[in-house]
């Protein structure tokens, strides 16, 4: 498959098929690295969750990186607690 394959989803906006997964990355420098070099790889989508407690080494690496944010497909998850309609509003906007 060609790393830069999309998917287009039912709201019209294409969905990288590859992306980086991040579940066993802790928060730090092997994480920032990992996410930059896969963004200069030529990976578009990076997947994280709150839960696992790595977005902020997630966020440095896109950052570091010098790629224009919008190209980048950033997917993550709420946390059980977090999906009644208050706590998922927060939740998105953090």
């Amino acid at each position: 498959m060609d790393i830069n394959a999309t998917k287009k989803l039912n709201n019209g906006v294409e969905i990288p098929y590859l992306g980086l997964g991040t579940l066993h990355s802790k928060d730090n420098e092997e994480t920032v690295n990992a996410v930059r070099w896969a963004i200069e790889a030529g990976y578009r989508h990076i997947d994280t969750a709150g839960a696992y407690g790595n977005e902020k080494s997630v966020g440095q690496g896109i950052h570091q990186n010098g790629i224009d944010r919008k190209k980048i497909f950033l997917t993550t998850k709420l946390r059980t607690e977090d999906m009644l309609p208050g706590p998922a509003n927060k939740g998105v906007r953090e």
